[in-house]
């Protein structure tokens, strides 16, 4: 067996989606022997109410993510290009969010 299989199947994260158009929000971690079974069991216990129009299953083996300890060195490489940020931009008024 892998690491995020045993005898309840493999590990699932779920990524709900409230109204079509809004972001995907993680909603918890389920586990499902296949993609279907994860779907339906997500359905079943993230959206009863119909608080979701979409759901995605993803196995928590294939989600990468970055370190806390690589904090500073990973995200400090974006602070040399400054055109990224709006600081060089008149912004027109009556703009609230940019």
């Amino acid at each position: 067996m892998s690491e995020n299989t045993d005898s309840q199947g493999t590990l699932w994260e779920i990524f709900v989606q409230k109204k079509a158009g809004q972001p995907f929000v993680h909603c918890g971690s389920l586990h499902a022997f296949d993609k279907e079974m994860a779907l339906q069991n997500a359905r079943d216990l993230y959206t009863r109410r119909g608080e979701g129009t979409a759901i995605w299953a993803v196995p928590a083996s294939a989600i990468v993510a970055s370190s806390p300890e690589d904090m500073g060195p990973f995200f400090d490489t974006t602070n040399d290009k400054v055109y990224r940020h709006p600081t060089f931009y008149q912004i027109p008024e009556g703009i609230k969010y940019i």
